[in-house]
């Protein structure tokens, strides 16, 4: 089927943009779900017991494992498979996990971003002696940074396609900094600058370099971030404090080892 030009007056095009605020309105929206969310899980947080705010814990993280493992399964896509061949999607994200792995450790990110945490803590904090500012933080940015939504809606927003998918994305964030905040505390609101610096560099590169990413990549790269939000699953129901954040260049290598595949193929 052939698409229709695109028409200044009747095109679909005119529709979107009349209903489009601006470049980066998603992100400041999702900021805001985080920064309320966090104020609300505060102030409910002392009147919970501590056995109801590790329950509340332990339920986003079955949430989160639940919305990774569907993540996760995009690896079985056709758009996928066509594009590197049936055996090559499994071994796109194993490879793009190893080398990411490397890659991140190697730069410390993990150890960086408590660090981060850490001097906050230090800044803000009323010297509590038992804060969770550092866990809230470094926890929240993964769950908040991590999933497909942040680079997908990040990119169509700079792209000038519409923030359908941050706005999706804020509420659920705004969900999670309640239940996060009730039981981690004010580093759950902190994190809201590392949703500002990720999803704004995501959606400046969509701006700058338009739609780079063909949808075997966009897959790819989302199976990979399914994988990711697992070790925040896990380091949620504390089963294993994995060093998720070392783990995030597997986010760019994926796409790339994409392409290189297809390369090779031709």
């Amino acid at each position: 089927m052939t698409r229709a030009p695109y028409s200044p007056h009747t095109g679909d095009h005119s529709r979107r943009s009349e209903t489009r605020l601006f470049i980066g309105i998603g992100t400041v929206v999702n900021i805001a779900t985080v920064l309320t969310g966090s104020v609300l899980g505060v102030l409910i947080g002392h009147r919970l017991s501590q056995r109801t705010r590790d329950l509340v814990t332990d339920a986003l993280g079955l949430v989160t494992l639940l919305i990774a493992i569907t993540s996760a399964l995009t690896v079985g896509d056709h758009a996928l498979s066509d594009a590197v061949g049936d055996s090559a999607p499994v071994l796109i994200v194993l490879g793009a996990m190893l080398i990411g792995g490397i890659t991140g450790s190697l730069l410390r990110i993990e150890q960086r971003l408590e660090g981060l945490g850490a001097w906050m803590q230090h800044r803000f904090s009323r010297g509590d002696g038992e804060s969770t500012f550092v866990e809230g933080f470094v926890s929240a940015s993964m769950v908040f940074c991590v999933g497909p939504l942040t680079f997908l809606g990040a990119l169509s927003d700079g792209l000038g396609r519409g923030a359908d998918q941050l706005f999706l994305k804020s509420v659920l964030d705004g969900f999670a900094s309640i239940a996060f905040a009730a039981s981690l505390g004010w580093g759950v609101a902190a994190s809201a600058i590392v949703v500002l610096v990720v999803q704004g560099l995501m959606t400046a590169v969509g701006a700058v370099l338009g739609d780079v990413l063909p949808e075997a990549h966009v897959t790819a790269l989302g199976a990979t971030g399914g994988v990711l939000l697992i070790g925040v699953a896990l380091r949620l129901l504390k089963l294993k404090q994995i060093a998720v954040a070392d783990l995030l260049p597997a986010l760019i290598v994926a796409p790339l080892l994409v392409q290189l595949l297809i390369v090779i193929r031709r």
